[in-house]
């Protein structure tokens, strides 16, 4: 396929880019030319968030793509963008969206992709979720699409560490090692469904060509669905330093921190859709992934 990534440069764009290229597919990145992109994909610079700029750069590139693989739509003015500028140029289109969308007050264990309520708070995943209906909503726009809500993406590439105290922090390898407490909120009991990036990657390209997958969304994880507590323990046991878990009383802390909501709750997902659209089952197991996680930040000296 010839697919065009509106992204490229970043954690999961950047990995998009090199499988796509390795399973055999041509590669146009659009970043904004501030960072570099994989070796071999072919650089359009443009702001995918200036509707006239991209679709000038589109037009001066003077293709037609299979698909575009969208990993920064993080509005619903990065949608309209999207449904405005593209169809032109390409007709199906593969978004990540997020887990933040479900308001947690009203989710379910494991949660299927259909939800009572969705956050609206004006937060992160209340813009998720507004980028999702514009999408649901286009009808007759030209473009189909598929949507995939990951929770934790992790993998080289990215630090470790989940929400909310030790999120992707950059020294927590050393504050392990150092026998520093690590401070969970409720004792770290919440459930996190993990998703390995070249996981998620091989899903978002799958879909790009499963025509079970046009219109839908779904839901991904990976095998393993543990807690929040137990995610640090493993990354403990590859670094061979037992952790040390400081609680931090749940009674309050969202009340303060209500920006966190989103990750104090069970985050464990029902991948039977995903399934039944035959699209591939993550088989990255989490230990696994953050042991090549582990080892490439050690190599980067990070």
């Amino acid at each position: 396929m010839k697919l065009l990534i509106l992204g490229g440069s970043g954690f999961v764009s950047g990995r998009a880019s090199v499988i796509a290229m390795e399973k055999g597919h041509e590669v146009w990145t659009v970043t904004r030319g501030l960072r570099p992109i994989p070796d071999g994909a072919h650089p359009i610079t443009a702001d995918r968030t200036d509707e006239n700029a991209l679709r000038a750069a589109l037009a001066a590139v003077g293709e037609h793509w299979d698909a575009v693989i969208d990993c920064t739509c993080r509005t619903e003015n990065d949608a309209a963008i999207d449904l405005k500028v593209l169809p032109p140029f390409v007709r199906r289109a593969v978004i990540i969206s997020t887990d933040s969308v479900y308001n947690p007050a009203h989710k379910t264990n494991p949660q299927a992709e259909e939800a009572d309520e969705y956050m609206s708070d004006g937060g992160y995943g209340d813009h998720k979720r507004r980028m999702e209906l514009e999408f649901i909503n286009s009808a007759g726009s030209g473009l189909s699409w598929t949507i995939f809500r990951p929770g934790h993406i992790f993998g080289p590439g990215s630090q470790v560490g989940c929400y909310p105290e030790h999120s992707r922090q950059k020294d927590l390898i050393e504050h392990i090692r150092a026998g520093k407490p690590l401070r969970l909120v409720g004792g770290g009991k919440f459930l996190i469904h993990p998703i390995y990036m070249d996981d998620l990657v091989l899903d978002m390209l799958a879909a790009a060509d499963e025509s079970r997958a046009v219109n839908q969304i779904f839901c991904i994880g990976g095998p393993d669905i543990v807690t929040n507590a137990e995610y640090f323990r493993i990354l403990g046991s590859i670094i061979g330093t037992p952790v040390s878990i400081e609680e931090i009383p749940l009674d309050g802390y969202l009340e303060k921190h209500p920006e966190y909501s989103g990750h104090l709750c069970e985050r464990a997902y029902s991948l039977e859709k995903l399934k039944s659209a035959r699209l591939p089952l993550p088989a990255t197991h989490l230990r696994d992934g953050l042991k090549r996680q582990v080892e490439w930040l050690e190599a980067q000296g990070k």
